[in-house]
């Protein structure tokens, strides 16, 4: 199941009574858990089964019968009091170094569907049962395997909305307890936490005459142009009111091409080649909650060019996003 985005809590129209649940920012898998064969599938469908052993013990240690469990894969950052998506990338490069990795900080399932048990499949029956089976299965379950909290008030969800974001989750995922489970289409709704911040205009995927994608940066406090993010591609209108007022550089502080690393997409391992811009310009953008370690993890929507700024006028770069509702 994918989930769409929406502008507000009540915007998606269900057939039955909605549910809320915590959109948690972690890396979405199944697990399959026959027997002691236990493994684990990103929505790619690669196997990462042995990246994540704590969840695999955790999931051995509940005695769960035949089961298929969806749910989202978090890695909790003491030091942040929010949970850590770079540290779930940090499972997949870490190497020799994984049993550290997984010692310092252990992995979280938190399950939100079950699709099959005792080896019967259930993805046709209504989301309501799959949920009711789900929570007899995981009472009394380790820390490390948890039930994603759920509502049906709408109320206790904005209240979710408002006072979780602290922690790292992206707002609040809507589903109708009437519906089947469709493992390759949209069927549920996101509310995200989105806000608009400024950032400099660095660099273009495309040419800086037609712009298709921009590249984002913020200069520090010691006055060096970091690398925050990119924008989702842009409208005919946008390239066009653009194709005008971006300057070749003049050397760049940006390798080019830019690390694969630097794209926030985990399975990405090519290089991203761009066309360097003078960061004279300023982009207003309209972004969410997934920022970690100075940069947006997502590509954020371009609003409108901001004139009436100078890049010195925008708010320096940091580890911790500053955005303005």
């Amino acid at each position: 199941m994918r989930a769409a985005t929406v502008r507000d809590l009540l915007a998606p129209r269900t057939r039955g009574t909605p549910q809320y649940e915590i959109k948690f920012d972690g890396w979405r898998l199944l697990c399959f858990a026959h027997g002691d064969r236990i493994q684990l599938q990103s929505r790619q469908r690669k196997i990462v089964t042995g990246y994540f052993p704590d969840v695999i013990g955790n999931v051995g240690a509940a005695l769960l019968p035949d089961v298929v469990l969806d749910g989202e894969v978090i890695i909790w950052d003491d030091e942040a009091g929010r949970t850590s998506f770079s540290a779930l990338h940090r499972r997949i490069t870490a190497g020799r170094r994984l049993d550290a990795e997984v010692r310092a900080r252990p992995a979280t399932y938190v399950v939100f569907d079950l699709l099959e048990v005792d080896g019967v499949e259930i993805v046709s029956r209504p989301l309501l049962e799959r949920r009711m089976l789900l929570e007899e299965l995981l009472v009394d379950q380790p820390p490390g395997l948890t039930l994603c909290p759920a509502t049906r008030d709408p109320g206790e969800a904005r209240s979710w909305f408002d006072e979780f974001h602290v922690t790292g989750a992206e707002g609040v995922i809507i589903k109708d307890l009437a519906s089947r489970y469709s493992p390759h289409g949209p069927g549920w709704w996101k509310w995200k936490r989105h806000a608009t911040t400024e950032a400099v205009i660095g660099g273009v995927l495309g040419s800086r005459h037609d712009p298709a994608v921009l590249l984002l940066g913020r200069f520090t406090d010691c006055g060096r142009l970091q690398y925050v993010g990119r924008t989702t591609p842009l409208s005919p209108a946008q390239r066009s009111e653009l194709a005008g007022v971006l300057s070749a550089a003049v050397g760049h502080p940006w390798r080019n091409p830019l690390p694969a690393a630097w794209s926030g997409q985990v399975d990405r391992r090519e290089p991203v080649g761009y066309t360097p811009v003078e960061p004279l310009q300023v982009a207003e953008i309209a972004v969410d909650e997934a920022y970690e370690h100075g940069r947006w993890r997502h590509p954020v929507r371009y609003v409108r060019l901001r004139g009436d700024l100078e890049p010195a006028d925008v708010q320096p770069a940091s580890g911790t996003s500053p955005l303005t509702v």
